[in-house]
């Protein structure tokens, strides 16, 4: 055998070694904290029912989950990332540059964005104005901006508790983040001349405290912290109604069909992206996908209904079974 030709075949082989090692059978998904419970239970019974182990899932925030998505292909990136909000233009675009060209979209339901609070206080009435005047970095006074002053609720308006304001919430890597700084501070701050564009700067002087990525810690602090609230996902309240109660937004409660139907005024919707690049080599990741995608799971008899999803219309999961069946690629367009 001559020299070209050994180069020829040992080039082969390291290849070839080289893909069976990439080759995995475990599924490894990151993301949104709001997505973490139903994905977790579609893993738990993706793991009992079928041959392959258990997904490896990690909840890092949905921002947080699709930077490690879109770092690349191949061994040491994620399959799957569960986010509470769309993927962004400039995050497909750094896919994209990062070699990520085959992305199908899965969108699984909606979620209320909540501001909870201890059961041991009564449930508080706010709008939108009186959140965003809680946590805004600056408010108008006499038709200037200033630092924010307000201290107490009843500083706000005489009608709200007479509490010291103290609001665990999400890190900026969060889809609840960045949800609620489009929901309620862009929302609320639209028809306010002194902005001149929507503002959804939040105060850092310890009145918005940075609870980190999982909810559940959110939970357990208002638990001790009774004073507090916290902003967390709906699927959070559900779970926990024997200790907090969460406040009416603009005269709604948080309640399932509320939210499906758009009326209180906090809802998002809740998302996966599948990187289409890793199926040959995981190769029970359409499995998986579809499992989660199904009737039994994300319908409204589905278990993921039970622990605080809230369910699509019927036509408009059809639709999203469907572009996931066929493994559609997503385009920059579908996201502008």
């Amino acid at each position: 055998m001559n020299r070209i030709l050994k180069t020829t075949v040992l080039a082969a082989a390291v290849m070839s070694v080289a893909g069976v090692a990439q080759a995995r059978d475990q599924i490894r998904i990151v993301g949104s904290s709001t997505v973490y419970p139903f994905a977790s239970y579609v893993t738990e019974e993706f793991g009992a029912v079928t041959n392959y182990p258990t997904p490896v899932i990690e909840s890092t925030g949905s921002g947080g989950g699709l930077r490690l998505f879109c770092n690349g292909v191949g061994e040491g990136t994620p399959d799957i990332t569960n986010a509470s909000r769309r993927m962004k233009p400039s995050e497909f675009e750094r896919c994209a540059e990062n070699g990520v060209t085959d992305i199908t979209e899965a969108k699984i339901g909606s979620d209320g964005i909540v501001l909870g609070q201890s059961n041991e206080n009564d449930v508080v009435e706010l709008t939108l104005e009186h959140i965003f005047m809680a946590v805004a970095a600056q408010v108008p006074q006499d038709g200037e901006l200033v630092d924010n002053p307000y201290t107490n609720w009843s500083e706000i308006d005489s009608s709200l508790p007479d509490r010291e304001i103290s609001i665990y919430g999400p890190p900026t890597t969060s889809g609840t983040r960045d949800a609620f700084e489009e929901l309620v501070m862009e929302t609320a701050s639209e028809d306010m001349d002194v902005y001149g564009e929507a503002y959804t700067d939040i105060r850092s002087d310890g009145v918005y405290i940075d609870a980190g990525e999982n909810d559940n810690l959110i939970v357990q602090r208002l638990q001790e912290d009774t004073g507090a609230f916290g902003i967390f996902g709906y699927s959070f309240l559900e779970e926990n109604t024997n200790t907090l109660n969460a406040a009416t937004i603009e005269g709604v409660e948080p309640e399932p069909e509320a939210i499906s139907s758009g009326d209180y005024p906090v809802a998002r919707s809740l998302w996966f992206y599948v990187k289409n690049q890793h199926a040959d080599e995981v190769p029970p990741m359409y499995e998986y996908v579809d499992m989660f995608m199904d009737e039994q799971m994300i319908g409204d008899g589905g278990y993921l209904r039970d622990i605080g999803l809230i369910v699509l219309p019927e036509e408009e999961r059809a639709e999203w079974r469907q572009q996931v069946a066929d493994r559609a690629q997503l385009e920059l367009s579908d996201l502008q």
